[in-house]
């Protein structure tokens, strides 16, 4: 009888601290303790109804439940618009929601918006549709008549030292070890002196989008925009003037360390057509990329990209380029462009107009087609990743069953992603408020999630 006992309590206790665990991780509450801060989409298991399958960049994401039937447009609107009504959304309030097939709900607002950093879905569509989601970005080290040349390939998370965890699959190139390899193949041709030139010519244009506020640069808000740059141009917790230039002595540093000097300063170079590589490291895949910047609203991650696109799309990489590039992405896709003003990829500029519907078609298009679909997987869940880590805290029902991409300045706040009413229906949605109070913001984001929360939990079929 004892021995039973004495079996039986552990047993127990293993039993409540399982369940425990259990309800702690579906809250999302281990996430700073698994994750790191905020975990990724493929660290959380996908809520019934927005399970997205484990390979979204090869299948489309299941956005379907022919058991739970159509959505009720009229049902839809009915309690979406007291919460469209919220006084913390200001004057000017959009809204469009679809069925994943594309079959129109309920909209309001027939206008564009200033879409804050929902602008980063169409860069990140965009990225996906016209590069191949596998492609990396090289920084490479080549030989010059005197030296070696840095040259910068666009890689817009090079970082000083290899990333610390083998999970962290967006750091992938770094300084450190292509100095390591430069300074091998140098000293093994009896060099140990060098001078170093640096080249980020493979973008052009500004460096700082004309549509940006014009203190954006000067208050550290971002970085100006570079090829080259190492820690997104970030040194001791400020932002670098000259990115390029201060990975270009960062890297003379390391080459210090390794035993090779540079002689002089690093100077901004073009290196020579066809110059032997010395050494080469290379960037997480586009697709990686996307899903990070899209997670954690990465600002200098999407201006980089939106070069990439300009170039991809046979223009410049710039700003004009980038953008032009992406409406072409679209226009091809059959996506709406009606009103859409762009300055920039990342949502910084307050000149940006997109309308709710744009926003919402191009998630509709994005699942469908494997190349694109991951961009629907990348969306923060409510309550667990990303930006919405810690919204929906007072929607419990609403957590883990909203996917969406945040937009946020000062007077401005967007949502645009799916939920699925509460017995499995899909909706895609986008709502925008571009006059909000601006000091109210939490208030504002309040409204917002209170919209997706409406959908969240309607019974809403037809």
């Amino acid at each position: 009888m004892g021995s039973a006992v004495a079996l039986a309590v552990p047993v127990v206790v293993l039993a409540l601290v399982v369940a425990v665990g259990v309800t702690l991780w579906g809250r999302g509450d281990l996430n700073r303790f698994i994750c790191d801060g905020g975990c990724g989409p493929s660290n959380v298991v996908a809520p019934a109804g927005l399970d997205l399958g484990s390979t979204p960049s090869a299948a489309r994401p299941d956005l379907s439940d022919a058991d739970a039937g159509a959505v009720d447009p009229a049902r839809l609107q009915a309690v979406v618009t007291p919460e469209l009504d919220d006084a913390a959304l200001g004057s000017r309030v959009g809204f469009a929601a679809t069925s994943p097939d594309g079959t129109p709900l309920f909209s309001t607002g027939d206008t564009a918006y200033t879409p804050a950093s929902t602008t980063k879905l169409l860069t990140g569509f965009a990225a996906l549709a016209t590069i191949d989601p596998g492609t990396r970005f090289t920084t490479r080290v080549v030989r010059s008549a005197d030296g070696v040349v840095l040259v910068g390939g666009g890689d817009p998370y090079l970082s000083t030292k290899p990333a610390r965890r083998v999970d962290d699959r967006v750091f992938q190139g770094d300084l450190t070890t292509l100095a390591r390899q430069t300074a091998a193949a140098l000293t093994a041709g009896g060099t140990t002196s060098v001078t170093l030139g640096y080249d980020a010519s493979l973008f052009t244009g500004p460096s700082a989008s004309p549509a940006w506020e014009p203190d954006y640069v000067d208050a550290g808000i971002v970085t100006p925009v570079s090829a080259l740059w190492v820690d997104q141009g970030v040194t001791n917790e400020v932002r670098d003037r000259d990115p390029a230039a201060d990975a270009a002595r960062t890297f003379a540093d390391l080459l210090a360390d390794e035993g090779v000097t540079v002689t002089g300063d690093p100077v901004a170079a073009v290196a020579p057509a066809g110059a032997p590589v010395v050494g080469q490291v290379r960037s997480a895949t586009l697709a990686q990329i996307v899903e990070t910047l899209v997670r954690v609203s990465d600002n200098e991650a999407a201006e980089v990209v939106l070069r990439h696109v300009g170039l991809a799309g046979g223009g410049a990489g710039d700003f004009d380029g980038g953008t032009t590039a992406v409406r072409a992405a679209l226009e091809t896709a059959g996506i709406s462009t009606a009103g859409l003003v762009l300055g920039d990829g990342s949502g910084l500029s307050r000149e940006n107009r997109i309308a709710p519907a744009t926003l919402v078609d191009v998630l509709r298009v994005a699942r469908d087609d494997s190349r694109t679909s991951e961009l629907v997987a990348d969306l923060p869940v409510s309550g667990f990743t990303g930006t919405l880590v810690d919204r929906f805290a007072r929607l419990a029902a609403a957590r883990g069953t909203v996917r969406a991409k945040t937009g946020t300045l000062s007077g401005i706040h967007s949502l645009a992603g799916y939920a699925t009413d509460a017995d499995g229906r899909p909706v895609l949605f986008a709502v925008m408020a571009d006059r909000t109070d601006t000091d109210q913001p939490l208030q504002a984001q309040a409204a917002l999630d209170r919209v997706a929360a409406a959908i969240a939990t309607c019974s809403c079929g037809a």
